[in-house]
């Protein structure tokens, strides 16, 4: 299928959005429905915003649950549920994956179903380890395999652009919105002297988390 930022779209693909949904509704709904969009709209997908609303609306359980809707390139949607993830207790330990992503891959910043490296990844944790963390071509801290990376150095809260090869994440872009993290290019000696390092996606919000070395 021919698209706005490559010359094809593998077949199959689909487009995803995971979120938590409690009895207050979806924290940041508006977020997803544009990140969707805008992703629809390079990809060339055919997307309603009021379908997808639509759907997440008859939603009803009595416990949390971890939501995850697709959509394929035809336009059609599917909402699956699942027990949300318990909160995290403790800081992640994270370490680096020896994979580097290249900043420049257009997929790095659409959140789609052609993402095997992460899956591998994440099935393959080592023992101790929480989450790995990417690294561009360039040596540029990008992102984890279901989250974004912020460090706190000099007082300020910064996380990747995506340049460096990163998703834009709904809760990233919440608190980019809020003015609490900026953007800037970010180096692992950068992440290892942060005063705080921390994770972030739409299920968990903010996850603590600290660099470990394997072996």
């Amino acid at each position: 299928m021919e698209s706005a930022i490559c010359t094809s779209v593998p077949d199959g693909t689909q487009l995803i959005e995971t979120f938590a949904l409690t009895s207050g509704g979806v924290a940041r709904l508006d977020l997803h429905v544009a990140r969707m969009a805008r992703s629809a709209e390079a990809l060339g997908f055919s997307f309603d915003a009021g379908h997808m609303r639509a759907l997440v609306a008859e939603v009803d359980t009595p416990a949390p649950q971890r939501v995850r809707l697709t959509l394929a390139q035809d336009g059609t949607l599917d909402l699956t549920t699942a027990p949300l993830p318990a909160a995290a207790t403790a800081p992640w330990r994270i370490a680096i994956h020896p994979t580097r992503l290249q900043s420049d891959d257009p997929f790095l910043r659409h959140k789609t179903t052609q993402r095997a490296l992460y899956n591998r990844a994440r099935a393959a944790l080592p023992d101790g380890v929480d989450e790995w963390l990417f690294l561009n071509e360039r040596g540029e801290v990008c992102e984890g395999t279901i989250t974004n990376i912020a460090a706190l150095i000099d007082g300020v809260w910064l996380t990747p652009p995506l340049s460096s090869g990163c998703l834009p994440g709904t809760y990233r872009q919440h608190v980019r919105d809020d003015g609490r993290v900026e953007e800037a290019v970010l180096t692992l000696d950068d992440v290892r002297g942060a005063s705080k390092v921390i994770l972030m996606n739409a299920l968990r919000g903010e996850i603590a988390a600290e660099l470990t070395v394997l072996g």
